[in-house]
């Protein structure tokens, strides 16, 4: 799965990088965010058209992480309600059926791009009752951006209001080092595929869900525990960890 990533690239170099029309608010948060969150505005890429029959472009938008179905009922202060958490996640082999992603799979795909997300290995063989440790591990691509595939929606608590777009992350099953630390992972893009993800004029492609995400140049680190807390954002979170030394014997 992927519950928290970082992104460092400046939206603008982003969008001259990728031949994309920037479209993020003025307001959008400025800076690199080591610790994004379930429900942070993030940047998308998408690809639509500005006028009936041209050619649809590249976009930079801002979403919300979190898809909200387009069923999803509006709360008394406005904003979308529902059980459960947030759907920040997609199976691949689940979304062209799954009432909450269908739709957005046939017409609405975009790209999230992101320097590199977190995981976390739960160690094995503990104390009996004791709670399972997990450690952070940060896997990226040392220099460069990655991508992975999203669906997005565009709901509206009521007719004439402002929309609220907010996207998921679609994952796959893990592959390469990355499936040491988890079974599950993003399903990473690279340039070849991007055209033909994005095309708002042509029906999903299953063969891109069912394949192997990209991890050519991917590299796993262990990470401080700082990622824990959603409070943290510096670069110490996408730092080596310490190691720590070994607990004396009492016995």
């Amino acid at each position: 799965m992927c519950g928290r990533f970082a992104v460092t690239t400046d939206p603008a170099l982003l969008a001259e990088e990728i031949d994309a029309v920037n479209e993020l608010p003025a307001t959008a948060a400025a800076g690199p965010n080591y610790n994004v969150a379930p429900t942070d505005g993030i940047t998308t890429v998408v690809c639509r058209h500005r006028e009936p029959g041209d050619r649809p472009t590249r976009r930079l938008r801002q979403m919300r992480w979190g898809l909200v179905p387009p069923w999803t009922k509006a709360g008394a202060d406005g904003a979308p309600t529902g059980a459960g958490p947030p759907l920040i996640n997609a199976r691949a082999d689940k979304v062209t059926t799954s009432p909450a992603f269908r739709s957005s799979a046939a017409a609405r795909r975009c790209l999230v791009p992101m320097d590199g997300y977190y995981e976390w290995l739960a160690d094995a063989g503990g104390p009996v009752g004791r709670p399972v440790r997990k450690r952070p591990f940060y896997i990226h691509a040392e220099g460069a951006t990655l991508f992975a595939a999203g669906l997005w929606s565009c709901w509206r608590p009521q007719r004439g209001s402002d929309p609220v777009l907010s996207v998921t992350i679609i994952t796959t099953d893990a592959v390469g080092e990355p499936a040491g630390i988890h079974h599950r992972m993003p399903l990473l893009l690279d340039e070849n595929h991007w055209d033909r993800w994005l095309d708002p004029d042509e029906p999903v492609d299953t063969r891109q869900l069912a394949r192997p995400p990209e991890v050519a140049g991917l590299a796993v680190r262990e990470v401080s525990s700082l990622v824990n807390s959603v409070r943290n954002n510096s670069p110490e979170l996408i730092a080596a960890a310490t190691p720590q030394p070994e607990q004396a014997q009492l016995f």
